[in-house]
């Protein structure tokens, strides 16, 4: 079918759809194209062609009709649940319905109205309600302008990428309906995120850039009178000449507009801020008006980690900027919330007032279902989104210097980049060639790297461009071009269930290929990365820090991605794939090592860990100090993160972690043959033990109640844990943590022996079990379990009363919180290489262990010394030079 005559029909269906109040019914979307397909049956595409105003269309084919239905619902077809709320002590006894039971209704709400007109453009009906409701609960907890004295802080927590500039962009809206008069947004450290962040502010709530109406601007024009000043431009960060010119002498007390600055997260223009305005008000404190101060990705740089009476400059002065109103209000961004609830909820001075931990409250946003994130992406599992790199150690090893050379590029980028081609030629076939559309290289911190890498590519893609432009229109192109050979290769490989055939993407590559550009982002870029509104940007983007926070890259349908870091906030960060891809999800594509995609899978763990928690902290009205500590003390997140709060010339530094509710298995596995050997008999060993008492038959399952700590220890004393790091990072075996509770924790342990799937029968001692057939991956000196889990679903409910386990089945926390005492899990394998059938290994002695608890476990802490030795190993791929 003609793109055009498709496009057409689609937008016919689509403003029938777009012009429905309130959120769509079920099977809508099916029933309008279901109409359309009869209109255009009775009336015949001549007349259907008149009603579009179009001299012809022609006749969309059956697979155009279930792709046109397929994008509709990718629009209108979203649902989004509501965030939930942590609130403080104080804050959980004041008047936390101000906003919603009274101003909101009595308010003409202009800049609100103004925004939700714009996001129904591109959202679906119930985000934008579930915007609105969102950020009605932020309001509320924010504190009412016209009260006479008060200061907030509050954080709100969303997925990377996930569209928190539109929620707090929805928030200033808000916040100047109801009164707030200075609102300052403080954007990332570098120029790219802050001019970024002022253009879409410009769109969501200024309504002008450069004089001309953009975004609100464009919806029943400019009321003059309520045009926000802004201070700040996206050319320009603040200066005080500029305000002094843009603000006219004016302050706030004659002015009825809000004043709005967006800001880099920089010392020096945070001084300039505060200078301007003590010199606009005299030094005197500013009484009447209330600020609101975003601090959007406010886990960087925003945190003092120096001591409290001489904090780090950008804390000590976003705090003074703070002090300068005796009616404020400072809600803090992030995806990644880890150092934000390491602030001393206590600490402040007279000076500078209190520090910025969210003392009042923490919202926890939740994704739409159309958001394309980790879960998605990399426990997906067939993982259709995921490719391998295996080429890359001798061209750009993971622990290269800034000064290595690099004369070729691994056979995978060049794969990537030839698939980058491919995707801009299909979305241009699919009628998106007015998108933008990015590729990201991200393989070093070292921007003299960057530029080495850089110089490679472009010498590779001028190499394919021209072989495209040469070659590409003629017949059986792929004879004459080794490069064109190789895109349709990569094409039948990736693409293989596309909708459209080589010869069609190839043409529509030939369409676009001269449009495409490579560019660096860096501090030392000397080309800015720019997406235009006229025009579609393709860019291939080669970046490292200054692409980590914030900054979107427009229309990212492939990522090339090499760095080896262990700290979970700061690889979510680096993920600029997660977000949104409306029909071209598909087509997406992230080029990682094996290691990198399981730290990936291992984050999902620890982080939807920490959301249900945070659910559970909600429910049970528990407050921000309690959820930072369970961040704090949490078993694979807590230790990473005080690792990079903690001072590095400290000789020992102190660590605590919480096991209540948490379940820890060896499931990194010794191949050592003496080893396997030897923690064979360590399990035989606790077993012959156990004799002195019968134990229960559960299922095929052996359990022994009420044994005393001594054994557990004899237990773990001799069996040997593969890669025995303190915090169990990759091993997932704390073994030292997990000892010190068994030293401390005075209690009773149940333990159990597991019987599984093998047809072997393995005795030990006078028992006989089937050992469990588990898949595995075989690294060499150690065997890494797949999916890190040792035990089955419902293995931890052995120890439960027969109700409880069949009432709980799997679920995990749940047994867990019905748990009396913690259950050491003993385990004999028969493992299996990946997906195959070949045993590797038989008798292969495991273990794991489930903490009774939960979250709202009163329980002590375990704490240990470890050397700073190991966490400054742990740091050094912190270190930037971007």
């Amino acid at each position: 079918m003609e793109n055009n005559s498709y496009q057409l029909i689609k937008d016919f269906i689509y403003k029938k759809l777009f012009n429905y109040e309130g959120v769509l019914p079920k099977n809508k979307i099916q029933d309008e194209i279901k109409n359309a397909q009869d209109l255009v049956s009775k009336l015949g595409p001549d007349i259907f062609a008149q009603i579009l105003s179009v001299q012809s269309i022609s006749i969309p084919s059956p697979e155009d009709w279930v792709r046109m239905r397929r994008e509709l619902e990718t629009h209108f077809d979203v649902e989004m649940e509501n965030g939930v709320i942590v609130q403080g002590e104080e804050q959980q006894l004041r008047d936390n319905s101000w906003w919603t039971s009274k101003e909101k209704l009595k308010n003409e709400n202009y800049y609100w109205n103004r925004y939700k007109e714009l996001l129904k453009n591109s959202l679906s009906p119930d985000v934008v309600k579930t915007i609105d409701e969102d950020t009605d609960i932020v309001m509320d907890n924010i504190e009412d302008p016209s009260v006479e004295d008060f200061s907030r802080y509050g954080m709100v927590v969303g997925h990377v990428q996930s569209g928190k500039t539109g929620n707090y962009s929805a928030l200033v809206c808000k916040a100047a309906d109801a009164g707030y008069k200075f609102i300052v947004v403080i954007a990332g450290g570098i120029n790219n995120l802050r001019n970024q962040t002022q253009d879409r502010l410009n769109e969501a709530f200024v309504g002008l850039d450069k004089g001309i109406p953009v975004g609100v601007g464009k919806f029943g024009g400019i009321r003059k009178e309520l045009l926000p000043i802004s201070l700040t431009t996206t050319e320009q960060d603040f200066n005080k000449q500029d305000a002094n010119k843009n603000s006219q002498g004016l302050n706030f007390d004659n002015i009825s507009s809000p004043v709005i600055l967006v800001i880099k997260k920089n010392s020096s223009t945070l001084q300039n801020v505060i200078t301007w305005l003590e010199a606009q008000y005299k030094n005197q404190i500013i009484s009447k008006h209330a600020m609101l101060m975003i601090d959007d990705e406010s886990d960087y740089a925003s945190i003092n980690t120096k001591n409290e009476d001489d904090p780090t400059i950008i804390n000590k002065r976003l705090r003074k900027l703070l002090s300068l109103f005796r009616k404020s209000a400072y809600v803090a961004f992030t995806a990644t919330p880890y150092a934000n609830i390491f602030i001393d909820h206590e600490a402040g001075t007279d000076d500078l007032g209190r520090d910025l931990f969210p003392k009042d409250f923490i919202y926890a946003l939740k994704a739409p279902t159309n958001y394309f994130g980790a879960r998605k992406i990399f426990l997906d599992t067939n993982k259709k989104h995921l490719i391998e790199i295996k080429d890359y150690s001798d061209v750009i090893p993971l622990n290269h210097k800034r000064d290595d050379l690099i004369s070729s590029l691994p056979g995978s980028m060049c794969e990537a980049i030839r698939l980058f081609i491919i995707n801009i030629g299909i979305r241009n076939l699919r009628g998106q060639g007015n998108k933008h559309n990015s590729m990201l290289i991200h393989v070093t911190r070292f921007t003299l790297m960057h530029q080495k890498i850089s110089y490679q590519i472009e010498a590779y893609f001028s190499e394919v461009k021209k072989d495209i432009i040469a070659f590409g229109k003629l017949k059986n192109p792929e004879v004459h071009s080794v490069h064109l050979e190789n895109i349709r290769k990569t094409f039948s490989e990736i693409h293989k269930e596309a909708e459209f055939k080589w010869a069609e993407v190839l043409q529509s590559i030939c369409e676009v290929v001269n449009t495409i550009i490579i560019r660096e982002v860096h501090t030392d870029t000397k080309i800015p990365l720019e997406y235009r509104k006229d025009r579609a940007t393709n860019a291939i983007v080669i970046g490292g820090t200054s692409l980590s926070r914030g900054f979107t890259l427009e229309g990212l349908s492939v990522s090339y991605f090499l760095r080896n870091t262990i700290f979970y906030d700061t690889l979510m960060q680096m993920g600029r794939w997660f977000g949104y891809r409306p029909d071209y999800e598909d087509l997406c594509r992230i080029y990682m090592t094996k290691e990198t995609i399981n730290s990936f899978a291992l984050i999902i763990e620890a982080t939807e860990d920490l959301i249900d928690n945070f659910d559970r902290m909600s429910n049970a009205k528990m407050t921000p100090y309690d959820f930072g500590l369970s961040v704090k003390h949490h078993p694979d997140s807590g230790l990473q993160v005080t690792a990079r709060n903690k001072l590095k010339s400290s000789k020992d530094i102190y660590f605590e972690m919480k096991l209540d509710g948490h379940c820890k298995e060896t499931s990194w596995i010794n191949n050592n043959y003496d080893v396997k050997q030897s923690n064979l008999d360590a399990l035989k060993s606790i077993v012959f033990n156990l004799k002195f008492k019968k134990p229960e038959q559960i299922n095929k399952n052996y359990l022994w109640r009420d044994i005393d700590r001594s054994v557990v220890m004899e237990f773990l004393e001799k069996f040997d844990v593969y890669s025995p790091d303190p915090f169990g990072i990759k091993s997932r075996m704390p073994i030292d943590f997990v000892k010190k509770y068994v030293e401390e924790v005075d209690t009773k342990w149940d333990i159990a022996l597991y019987s599984g799937e093998s047809s072997n029968e393995f005795p030990i001692g006078e028992l006989k079990i089937n050992p469990e057939q588990r898949r595995v991956v075989n690294k060499g000196p150690f065997y890494e379990v797949l999916n890190r889990q040792v035990s089955s679903g419902n293995s931890e409910g052995v120890a439960l009363p027969e109700t409880a386990r069949k009432e709980l089945g799997s679920d995990r926390k749940g047994i867990r919180a019905k748990l009396e005492k913690p259950l050491l899990m003993l385990h004999v394998l028969e493992v299996k290489e990946g997906k195959t059938e070949r045993v590797m290994d038989e008798g292969l002695a495991a273990f794991g262990i489930s903490f009774p608890g939960g979250i709202t476990s009163t329980k002590k802490t375990v704490k240990l010394k470890i050397n700073s030795v190991y966490i400054q190993d742990m740091l050094k791929e912190e270190e930037s030079d971007d």
